[in-house]
């Protein structure tokens, strides 16, 4: 069996989902065959993704265009919008010749909508999986403009194109998909190691795949705390150390860390309650996603919003201490993970065995 996933690379959040689902579906069907499309980092995609397959380095959609990974840039979304839907037909017949090329068994997105389309012009069978899709965001921020109405006709079309989109929880209500099944959380499990910080407290900042620099060397020293940010930041700041070096994957990282600082998003959230880190979180700005997201982690996890002045200030003193002095909590079930797996797998032995 051949399985062709497309990953959005808006984001580490799409990977963070998916990944979790490959590497079990490889332990269920062992002998499939696996390609990849996305323009994510290679290491990336190779820290979370533990069976062989074939990258293709490209990508198919851009979610939204952000000014920062807490504010998206509505002005610049709806031009890439109108320009990625000008000469619609014409890209999703390309799409098609495409998968048809390839000849994928099935094909499986999160959360990209033409390969949808596509598949569904060429004849194979598809799947999505995630906690949103573009189709509902894009009605949140466009639907009262006249020219959007043919763009969500046709990302709608292309949604319920698949078999079922597998909406992870927590996730949108996705109202205006009737393919929806819904399934449990998504989230890596790490393993705890000791970070060699002489009994300091670790606290990991982590605001996602979209570029948002805090400026952590200007924030006021606070005894017993080292900030893990970013290398590429070259942050100065006395008490910052680069994340990286501690040679560790992500998971690992944010399970060893005392606290981590970040915005809402489903990868984080889900792997830090079900890794047992609390979270520090700044709100995005008019992102409806967000909502179910905070919800979900208020019940299974440890957390508490700050505002965006007092992160960029770096007054923590306060939240920091809240946020440590909370007593662990049960950690969440993660079936999600298997549920999506069989599912996948599922149909595709129905497929090779009555052909």
């Amino acid at each position: 069996m051949h399985l062709f996933v497309d990953i959005s690379s808006h984001g580490f959040g799409h990977l963070a989902i998916t990944a979790p689902v490959l590497n079990a579906l490889a332990r269920i069907a062992p002998d499939f065959r696996l390609t990849i499309r996305s323009a994510l980092p290679a290491a990336k995609l190779q820290q979370r993704i533990k069976v062989p397959y074939t990258l293709i380095a490209a990508a198919t959609d851009f979610g939204y265009m952000m000014i920062d990974a807490t504010r998206v840039d509505l002005a610049a979304s709806a031009t890439a919008y109108r320009q990625a839907h000008e000469n619609w037909p014409t890209r999703v017949a390309d799409e098609a010749r495409f998968l048809a090329d390839l000849k994928p068994d099935l094909v499986l997105t999160n959360v990209s909508y033409l390969p949808l389309a596509g598949a569904a012009l060429a004849g194979i069978p598809s799947f999505s999986l995630c906690s949103l899709n573009w189709a509902e965001l894009f009605e949140h921020y466009f639907g009262d403009e006249p020219w959007a109405i043919p763009i969500h006709a046709e990302m709608l079309a292309a949604y319920h194109s698949a078999l079922a989109f597998l909406r992870v929880t927590p996730g949108m209500t996705m109202k205006g998909l009737d393919n929806v099944q819904t399934i449990g959380p998504i989230a890596a499990h790490g393993s705890r190691h000791d970070l060699g910080l002489n009994g300091d407290k670790a606290i990991l900042i982590a605001m996602g795949g979209i570029a948002h620099r805090l400026p952590v060397e200007d924030w006021p020293r606070q005894p017993g705390i080292r900030w893990l940010v970013p290398a590429e930041w070259q942050c100065r700041h006395p008490d910052a150390v680069a994340g990286e070096s501690f040679g560790l994957g992500f998971t690992d990282l944010l399970c060893s860390v005392d606290a981590v600082i970040t915005k809402p998003g489903y990868g984080i959230f889900t792997e830090a309650a079900s890794n047992g880190t609390p979270v520090i979180y700044q709100r995005r700005d008019n992102w409806p996603e967000q909502d179910c997201l905070i919800d979900w982690l208020d019940n299974n996890g440890r957390c508490l919003e700050i505002e965006s002045d007092l992160l960029q200030s770096g007054q923590l003193a306060a939240a920091l201490a809240d946020i440590l002095a909370l007593p662990p909590r049960p950690r969440p079930l993660t079936h999600g993970i298997d549920q999506a797996a069989t599912a996948i797998a599922e149909y595709a032995t129905r497929q090779f065995f009555t052909r």
